[in-house]
C-alpha cells in the first residue's frame, strides 16, 4: 500500500515538471498543499476538484476597477431617515447601537479585498443619495472603513450625479465599475439609471448580508466583461437581466415631437412625433425633467424605454425644448409650485417650518433663495398632534402655537401662498 501511494506521488511530481518545462502554468489544484495525490485518490471526481478550484481561484481573473457601494440598507441599516428621534433630539447616530455594519460588508471591505492581491489595482467609492450627510461621514470614521475608500459622493439627488462626479475624478469608464445599491426601480430607484450609464448593478434589497451576493457579483462582472452591455442589472436571486432596447431606438437616440394631450389628474400624456404612421408615445409625469410642468403644444425631446412588466414603450429623460404657450402675455407669470397639507402648509408659510429633508431631493436642483408657490392642500395631515408636542418642547405656548397653524390672512385651501 505505501509503494502504490508513493508511486502515486510520483506520478502526479512527474507531471507538474513536465508541465513547469513545456511553459504551461498549472491552473488546476491538485498538487496544492492542502490537496495531495492521496486525496484525489480518496475523491476520484476530477470535475468536483475543478469546480472548487475555479470558485477559490478563477473567480476573480477578470475584476472591476472601481467598486460603489450604496450606504443605507446596503453596508449598514437602518437607513438613516427612519432615525426620527435621534433627528429630533439632534443627536448624531452610534455605530454598532443605532447603526449596524453587515458582518460580511466588513469582512469585504476590511480583509477579503485587501487580502486579495487580484485587487490591488482596485478603487473603491461610496455613492449615497441620503440628506444625512454629516451622519453618513461621521458614521463612515466610526466603522473604522472611511480610510478605505478612495471617492465618497455624499449628497441627496440624482444618483447620475455621484457617477458622473466619480468617472471625472478617477478617469474610469462607467463599464469598468460595478455597484451594488438596494433600490433598484422606480421613483427612488437606483440600479436601473445607473446601469444605463453602463455600470453593471448590483440589486440586494436587504444589503450586503451573505458573502454569496459579493461572490456571485464578481462571477457575473466576469461574464458581463466580454460584452459589457449598458442596463444591466444582477437581481436579488443572483440572475442578470439585460434591458433590451426599444424597437427603433439605439441606446443613446433621441427623439423630438410635440405633447398632444395632457391629463393631468392622472399625471400622464401623450407625444406627436415622427411621421404620420408613427404612433404617439406615452408619456408620465415622473420621466418631466425637475418636476416641471408642460403644456399642449409643448415641444419636447425624450428617449424610448420599455416598460420590463408590460412590454410598452413609454418617454425617458424629457427635455422641454421649447413651450408653446405664449411666454409674453404681460398678464401672467411663471413660476413652480408644490404642494402640502395643513397643518404644515400654514408653519412653512410663516417660516416656522423648513423643508423636510427625507423629501428634499425634489428640490436640489434649484438654486437657494429660488422663489416657489405653496399650494395648501384639501386635507390635514394625520400625525397625532405630534407637531404640538415638538412646538411645545421648544418653548412655545398655546396662543402662538395656534397663530403658527393658520394660513397667512387671505389665504385658505386649496389657494397657492
Amino acid at each position: 500500500m505505501m509503494l502504490y501511494k508513493l508511486s502515486v506521488d510520483l506520478l502526479f511530481t512527474y507531471l507538474w515538471l513536465l508541465l513547469l518545462f513545456c511553459g504551461s502554468r498549472p491552473t488546476f489544484a491538485f498538487i496544492s498543499p492542502i490537496m495531495t495525490a492521496e486525496t484525489i485518490m480518496k475523491n476520484p471526481k476530477s470535475e468536483g476538484i475543478v469546480q472548487k478550484t475555479t470558485t477559490t481561484t478563477g473567480l476573480h481573473s477578470v475584476v472591476p476597477s472601481l467598486i460603489v457601494f450604496d450606504l443605507d440598507n446596503t453596508l449598514w441599516t437602518p437607513e438613516l431617515y427612519q432615525l426620527r428621534k435621534l433627528q429630533r433630539n439632534k443627536q448624531y447616530p452610534v455605530a454598532n447601537k443605532d447603526v449596524k455594519l453587515f458582518p460580511v460588508a466588513r469582512d469585504i471591505l476590511l480583509q477579503q479585498i485587501v487580502d486579495n492581491p487580484t485587487f490591488a489595482n482596485t478603487k473603491l467609492a461610496v455613492a449615497s443619495r441620503t440628506q444625512n450627510v454629516e451622519w453618513a461621514n461621521d458614521l463612515l470614521e466610526q466603522f473604522g472603513i472611511k480610510d478605505r475608500f478612495d471617492y465618497i459622493e455624499i449628497f441627496p439627488g440624482d444618483k447620475k450625479r455621484h457617477f458622473s462626479n466619480l468617472k471625472s475624478q478617477s478617469g474610469i469608464d462607467y463599464k469598468d465599475m460595478l455597484f451594488f445599491d438596494d433600490s433598484r426601480d422606480g421613483r427612488y430607484g437606483n440600479c436601473e439609471p445607473v446601469s444605463a450609464l453602463g455600470v453593471l448593478c448590483v440589486h440586494c434589497p436587504k444589503g450586503i448580508y451573505e458573502d454569496s451576493i459579493w461572490t456571485n457579483a464578481l462571477e457575473q462582472y466576469q461574464n458581463w466583461s466580454d460584452k459589457k452591455p449598458p442596463n444591466t442589472i444582477v437581481e436579488w436571486d443572483g440572475t442578470i437581466t439585460t434591458k433590451k432596447k426599444s424597437v427603433g431606438a439605439t441606446s443613446n437616440e433621441r427623439f423630438k415631437g410635440q405633447v398632444k394631450f395632457v391629463n393631468r389628474e392622472k399625471r400622464f400624456g401623450f407625444i406627436k412625433y415622427g411621421g404620420s404612421n408613427t404612433k404617439d408615445m406615452f408619456f408620465h409625469f415622473n420621466a418631466l425633467p425637475n418636476n416641471q410642468d408642460v403644456e399642449e403644444g409643448d415641444e419636447l425631446s425624450f428617449m424610448v424605454s420599455t416598460n420590463q412588466k408590460n412590454g410598452k414603450d413609454a418617454a425617458a429623460n424629457i427635455e422641454i425644448v421649447s413651450s408653446g404657450s405664449n411666454d409674453n402675455d404681460v398678464n401672467t407669470v411663471q413660476m413652480r409650485v408644490f404642494s402640502m397639507n395643513l397643518p404644515f402648509a400654514a408653519l412653512l408659510s410663516n417660516g416656522y417650518k423648513t423643508i423636510e429633508t427625507r423629501n428634499g431631493t425634489m428640490f436640489t436642483p434649484y438654486e437657494e433663495g429660488t422663489k416657489m408657490l405653496l399650494q395648501v392642500g384639501q386635507r390635514i395631515y394625520p400625525d397625532g398632534n405630534r407637531h404640538i408636542d415638538v412646538m411645545k418642547s421648544g418653548g412655545l405656548q398655546d396662543d402662538e402655537i395656534e397663530t403658527l397653524k393658520s394660513l397667512p390672512p387671505g389665504f385658505t385651501k386649496g389657494m397657492a401662498v
